[in-house]
């Protein structure tokens, strides 16, 4: 085996990014998860001990794949499952559009387990620096969507309280420029008349706002055209996510996309500033093609978003790419392209 001196929570970490990267069943992501966060608390020599004892299956959480992981790393070699993880799954996810990926400075849409996410805000923050990002948009989702454990007036509150603890943990006492920042952010659900699911005192109080529609996919196309653009056309707004709403892959199944005049619905996200979201989730691949092209050729902005429920998903953003350069649309105008302070003035819509 190579030499490995990461440790064994980072190895566990990796892992379990691989997995998420890969598409792999939730449980079995979950399981190194929840290892790390078991081992990382305790000293390193009585990781160390346990490890060579073969004890560590008595900790809960530890089961005999995480134990084989943290022993290997231990002892200072690659864990076999990282070693095939890595040689499979560690490349580009897509092979086009990596020198947009490259121009990626962040992204808008990301959510965690304060709603329908996988983790805690602080190990999505992390992964996104790891990854290289600027920032990263916290966007979990809003009252109306309960399946999803959308997020109170109260509950977004706290959130914000969090984010701020985590930013001021990130920056150091002696750093002269902040390298990474977590931004407050929403998805907030486009109600049935085109409002939005959240207080204007609340929505005001972020730096970046994600407006989709998650209900009555099936609405007939005036109705859903008069509700899209009554969302473009609210001064909160920045960004038009999934704007078709379809599945084309994944166990979640098929949905057809929604019926909209999307010529009128792009105008009014020219018009409004609003960007049209690149959703790189594999199973929305959304817009469609034809409707990106129209977007395009109307002149709207864009944002290539992950809409990542994991860590591993942060990178989902190499298939957004892909289609962005596909469809030769130019960097300047993606705003996740910008720096930071560019985003937050072009999305301030007091």
């Amino acid at each position: 085996m190579s030499e490995y001196a990461a440790g064994p929570v980072a190895a566990l970490r990796r892992i379990a990014f691989l997995l998420e990267r890969a598409r792999e069943d939730t449980r079995r992501v979950q399981a190194f998860r929840t290892a790390a966060a078991v081992i990382l608390p305790l000293p390193d020599d009585e990781v160390s001990r346990r490890a060579e004892a073969g004890t560590l299956t008595e900790l809960p959480g530890i089961g005999p794949s995480t134990a084989a992981v943290i022993v290997d790393a231990c002892r200072g070699r690659i864990p076999e499952r990282l070693a095939k993880l890595e040689a499979e799954h560690a490349g580009p996810l897509a092979t086009a559009g990596q020198g947009l990926r490259a121009k990626l400075r962040g992204d808008c849409h990301s959510h965690s387990d304060w709603s329908d996410g996988g983790s805690p805000i602080e190990e999505m923050a992390m992964t996104a620096m790891e990854l290289g990002h600027e920032y990263l948009v916290l966007t979990d989702h809003s009252p109306r969507l309960k399946i999803a454990r959308g997020l109170s007036a109260e509950r977004l509150t706290r959130q914000l309280d969090v984010v701020a603890a985590i930013n001021a943990h990130l920056v150091s006492p002696d750093a002269t420029t902040e390298t990474f920042t977590l931004l407050r952010g929403i998805e907030v659900d486009i109600l049935d008349d085109g409002s939005l699911d959240q207080t204007d005192e609340l929505l005001a109080q972020l730096d970046v706002r994600v407006a989709s529609v998650h209900s009555k996919l099936a609405m007939e196309a005036d109705a859903m055209t008069r509700r899209m653009i009554a969302a473009v056309r609210n001064p909160f707004t920045n960004v038009l996510g999934h704007c078709t709403g379809r599945l084309v892959t994944g166990n979640r199944g098929v949905r057809k996309q929604s019926q909209f005049d999307a010529r009128a619905v792009f105008e009014a996200c020219r018009d409004n500033d609003t960007a049209v979201e690149i959703n790189s989730r594999p199973e929305r691949r959304d817009p469609p093609t034809d409707l990106l092209e129209l977007a395009r050729d109307l002149g709207c902005l864009f944002s290539i978003d992950s809409d990542a429920h994991a860590p591993g998903q942060l990178d989902m953003l190499d298939y957004g790419c892909a289609r962005a350069e596909e469809a030769g649309i130019d960097a300047d105008r993606i705003i996740n392209t910008w720096p930071r302070d560019r985003l937050l003035e072009w999305a301030d819509r007091d």
